[in-house]
């Protein structure tokens, strides 16, 4: 069996709008900023996987040249939304696989002021640019119809949901945007930390029915990273690394399966749910072990799915498991307790390692005002339209 590979360091910067910044500047903050949390500098680490999705190439070297150039093996990861959990599965496989007793991962981007379909609308995931900075247009009628545009895909997966099992109305789905937005509150790294009535939400710019601008990911700058290691390199550092260093219980990668039923528009939710089950398994846990989820809540209506689709309630109940209550931080899986993609912010190849970093930060026992009490077990979930969906589960050290 591969030997355990635990996090030692991981940091991220604030979310929001960092003009006098560019991806460098903010790759470089987090990237010192996870080895100064780990304990370790750069001469330590023994490969790099380096996400950057919307900047030029070449970004790993790049940064190599602001935090040190050590003649390491540097992977440029690209993979949609799912970039930065890519780029830490790179480091993660390379300490499993002996290559390294130590890697660090780093995924970055800078989108304010990208001139979107909306000041809160952030840049799409695989979406096709063109000139004026919009998406692409209409799918080909060759599939189901419907849109390529990301607010129109999620917007049509959350109607499809209700349509099915019934119940999922437009207040409900801005009740999961009030959550988030409420979360938010108490993250100083989120890029927005105001909370929102339902009025508010509902009465807010309808972007693509029936997700308002309050119930889209934030369009914003950002950078996340993190120091992993073997476990036996671990248990020869000092006794508070142990105690702080978090184990990657499962790491799991997907992309769509085939269906004949359409090759146009992605599925999230079948490879999801493969990503959930495969991780379960790799874990040895099930979801009523979870103590908080971070999910990939680009938009409302993708809350609602990914409950469904991550197990956290009983097939079609997602609507009864947010009525519940269980998902507010006080709740029994309390979910996006960061704020979420709604209020936290998106800058897509930082968010996979920025969900890691908001389990860590709890699991360590270190997330203040919003602290989940007593947590040992969370998960961490990224979508990636393209496709890619990342699943990391995280569990507190136990050393």
């Amino acid at each position: 069996m591969a030997e355990n590979v635990w996090i030692l360091g991981i940091h991220m910067t604030n979310f929001g709008k960092h003009r006098d910044k560019d991806i460098l500047d903010l790759g470089s903050e987090a990237a010192i900023g996870a080895l100064q949390d780990a304990g370790v500098g750069i001469k330590d680490i023994g490969v790099l996987g380096a996400g950057n999705l919307m900047g030029r190439g070449g970004f790993g070297q790049l940064l190599q040249k602001q935090i040190g150039q050590t003649g390491i093996p540097v992977y440029n990861v690209t993979n949609a939304c799912a970039t930065g959990a890519t780029a830490l599965r790179v480091a993660i496989m390379a300490v499993k696989a002996g290559e390294t007793d130590m890697g660090l991962a780093v995924g970055v981007e800078k989108l304010a002021g990208a001139g979107l379909l909306s000041g809160n609308v952030r840049a799409a995931e695989g979406g096709h640019w063109v000139r004026d900075g919009r998406y692409g247009a209409v799918a080909p009628l060759d599939g189901r119809v419907g849109t390529e545009t990301m607010p129109g895909v999620f917007a049509q997966i959350g109607m499809e949901y209700g349509h099915r099992y019934g119940g999922a109305d437009f207040e409900l789905f801005a009740g999961i945007s009030e959550k988030n937005h409420a979360h938010s509150t108490l993250n100083p790294k989120a890029a927005y930390q105001k909370r929102f009535t339902l009025d508010e939400i509902m009465n807010d710019m309808m972007i693509a029915y029936p997700n308002t601008r309050p119930m889209c990911s934030a369009n914003c700058d950002g950078a996340a990273a993190a120091v992993v290691v073997s476990e036996a390199k671990l248990r020869t550092l000092s006794l508070e690394q142990q105690r702080r260093a978090v184990k990657i219980s499962a790491s799991v990668l997907t992309s769509d399966p085939y269906q004949e039923a359409c090759q146009v528009l992605p599925d999230v939710n079948t490879l999801t749910r493969q990503a959930a089950a495969t991780a379960y398994e790799q874990a040895g846990i099930g979801p009523e072990d979870l103590d908080l989820v971070e999910l990939h809540d680009c938009f409302a209506t993708a809350e609602l799915v990914h409950y469904d689709n991550l197990s956290l309630c009983e097939p079609g109940g997602a609507v009864d498991f947010f009525k519940s209550g269980a998902p507010w931080r006080d709740g029994r899986t309390p979910v996006n307790v960061s704020g979420g993609l709604q209020s936290k912010g998106h800058p897509i190849s930082a968010t996979g390692i920025a969900n890691i970093w908001e389990i860590a930060t709890h699991l360590r026992g270190e997330a203040g005002e919003r602290q989940i009490a007593d947590a040992k077990v969370g998960m961490a979930h990224v979508i990636g339209l393209g496709s890619a969906c990342g699943v990391h589960v995280l569990e507190k050290s136990a050393l």
